[in-house]
C-alpha cells in the first residue's frame, strides 16, 4: 500500500510574481517518483512566514491528528516554519503521529536515520535560541536596575475617598475597579486594610 502524502507550500506575496505553482508542481514530481499517493494540498497564498494563523497550515496539523496522510512534503523549511521553535514543536508533533516529514530543497527526510540526527541538530539549536532569548531579557532587566529604573508596572496612588464614595452609593466591587481603573483584587485588598494604598 503507497503512503498517503501532504502537499504544504506557502508564497508570501500573491502580487510581487510568487506563484505557490513552482512549489507544487516539483513536489508533485517527486511524490509521484516516491509512489505516494496525493492526498491533499495545502498552499497559503499572501501569508508571511512569521504570520502566527496561516489557515491551510492550520488545516493541515487538524488533518495531520485525523491521520488523514502518512508523509508532509514541503519544498523548504523555511516555507513551513514560522520559526525554529515552531518547526520543532510541528515535527515532534508529526514524529508522535507517525507520519514522516520531508523537505524537497533541504534534503531532510526525517524517515531516515540521518534525517533523525538532523532533526535533534535542528531541536538543540531550538533550546540554545530560546536559552540566548533568556539570557537577553535576564540582562536587560539587571541593566536596567543598575541604572535605578523600575521594572514591571507603575505605582499609582488610589484615591479611597473615592472608593467609599462609590461603595456608600451601592456600587459593586467590578463597577468601583473600573470606575477607579484598578483590578478588583486590589480594591478588595485596600477595603480590608482601610488606608490608602499603593497599587501594583
Amino acid at each position: 500500500m503507497s503512503a498517503r502524502v501532504a502537499i504544504y507550500a506557502r508564497v508570501s506575496t500573491i502580487n510581487h510574481g510568487q506563484d505557490a505553482s513552482l512549489q507544487t508542481t516539483e513536489m508533485r514530481q517527486f511524490a509521484d517518483a516516491r509512489g505516494w499517493k496525493l492526498a491533499d494540498e495545502y498552499v497559503d497564498h499572501g501569508v508571511s512566514g512569521s504570520t502566527d494563523s496561516r489557515p491551510e497550515l492550520n488545516r493541515l496539523m487538524g488533518d495531520a491528528k485525523r491521520r488523514r496522510f502518512d508523509v508532509v512534503l514541503v519544498w523548504k523549511l523555511d516555507r513551513f516554519g514560522r520559526s525554529l521553535r515552531h518547526l520543532v514543536n510541528a515535527l515532534a508533533e508529526f514524529e508522535s503521529l507517525g507520519i514522516a516529514f520531508v523537505s524537497l530543497s533541504d534534503n531532510l527526510d526525517l524517515s531516515t536515520a540521518s534525517g533523525r540526527l538532523m532533526f535533534n541538530i535542528i531541536g538543540a539549536m531550538a533550546e540554545f535560541e530560546r536559552a540566548l532569548i533568556q539570557e537577553r531579557v535576564k540582562a536587560g532587566i539587571r541593566n536596567a536596575r543598575a541604572k535605578g529604573k523600575r521594572i514591571g508596572r507603575p505605582r499609582k496612588l488610589v484615591d479611597v475617598l473615592e472608593l467609599d464614595r462609590l461603595r456608600k452609593q451601592g456600587f459593586g466591587w467590578k463597577k468601583i475597579a473600573n470606575e477607579l481603573n484598578l483590578g478588583v483584587g486590589t480594591v478588595m485588598r485596600i477595603v480590608k486594610s482601610r488606608k490608602p494604598v499603593e497599587s501594583a
